[in-house]
């Protein structure tokens, strides 16, 4: 398949496909006669499970590791499942904050007497905070 075709099946762009080339996440394919790329089936699996991971947020460095994790079938999943895990304990960091950061914003929000705006509670919050004097 051409990568048109291969962008198409795994709505990739086929900027994306040419990248994971150049950086290595995807082997380079043969060429027709015409010198196109002549994608073939690992391709077009080795390319979903890029855009699988890429999904579930694991960043290009986890994917190249998982990749290269997933070539060997007879060795054990214990590295697979350390990669998971970090990145499980890097998405909860990620809930934790923007929990904090609603709470935040919901406080902000609550103090507003929707008076004028020189007296709004949210633009003051907002604005630089003062210095306590010495």
């Amino acid at each position: 398949m051409r990568i048109g075709e291969l962008a198409s099946a795994t709505a990739t762009k086929v900027e994306t496909v040419r990248y994971y080339e150049k950086i290595g996440l995807l082997p380079p394919p043969a060429r027709t006669s015409a010198n196109y790329r002549a994608y073939g089936t690992d391709h077009l699996a080795r390319l979903s499970f890029i855009r699988r991971a890429r999904d579930l947020g694991f960043t290009l460095e986890a994917v190249r590791e998982l990749l290269t994790l997933s070539d060997d079938k007879s060795q054990s999943c214990d590295a697979i499942d350390g990669i998971a895990r970090v990145h499980l304990t890097e998405i909860d960091r990620k809930i934790a904050d923007l929990s904090a950061l609603r709470g935040e914003l919901d406080r902000v929000i609550g103090s507003c007497r929707h008076g004028t705006v020189a007296d709004c509670k949210i633009i003051e919050t907002l604005g630089p905070r003062k210095m306590a004097s010495a």
